[in-house]
């Protein structure tokens, strides 16, 4: 726990943000919403952090350049993951498990999208997995390259400005929340993450309510 603690805190260090620089935030917003396997970056918490940092003049850059270039970041990284999925299609469900490549975030991605339908492309930034994977899943199935691109710039647009505003007007009206970005990193992860492992448990206890019903309906046929 001391472990997580201590790798928390060098995640929040000003020091090490800067010393990535603007540049690199522009890379991980870009890689986490076009590369797939940019699913384990930091994103959310990221944007928001970069908000404060501009807030407190510990990021050389003014904030609405700063919302501005995440935006495009973020859009460009989902034109990539598009263009993968299209080109790609359904390899992706036959390709191997790897360490940078799960099958099952493509299906979390896929039932995401068919729930929501396009908007999936909207909502879905403001959640880990999906993130990355439902504009891949949107080339696959072959979304209209107008149609997402609405949903692209738009979903783009809300989900930079939403969250690095909100660190912005935070950090300036409450310097001292920096001392606390631990718990801010904390309370990001259970938010975005706790609405994904609930539809999984519920998905879960449906297909085995299923199997179950399926059973006894076998077990009646057989009697």
């Amino acid at each position: 726990m001391e472990n997580i603690w201590d790798n928390l805190q060098s995640l929040t260090d000003a020091n090490t943000i800067i010393g990535f620089g603007f540049y690199v935030l522009l890379v991980v917003v870009f890689a986490e919403t076009g590369l797939f396997f940019g699913f384990f970056l930091p994103g959310d918490y990221l944007l928001f952090m970069a908000g404060i940092f501009c807030a407190a003049g510990k990021l050389p850059v003014d904030i609405s350049m700063l919302v501005l270039s995440l935006a495009i970041a973020g859009i460009l990284g989902n034109y990539v993951g598009y263009w993968f999925g299209y080109r790609t299609g359904p390899l992706l469900y036959k390709r191997k498990d790897s360490w940078f490549f799960k099958k099952r975030y493509v299906k979390v991605a896929e039932d995401f999208y068919h729930k929501y339908g396009g908007t999936a492309l909207i909502l879905g930034r403001f959640f880990p997995i999906i993130r990355t994977f439902a504009p891949i899943f949107a080339g696959v199935v072959k979304v209209s390259f107008k149609q997402f691109t609405l949903y692209n710039i738009t979903g783009s647009v809300l989900w930079v400005s939403t969250l690095t505003l909100a660190g912005y007007f935070l950090g300036r009206n409450y310097p001292e929340i920096e001392n606390y970005l631990q718990y801010v990193i904390l309370a990001f992860l259970v938010i975005t993450t706790a609405p994904l492992i609930f539809a999984f448990v519920k998905k879960k206890l449906i297909s085995g309510k299923s199997v179950k019903e399926n059973e006894i309906d076998n077990k009646d046929i057989q009697e």
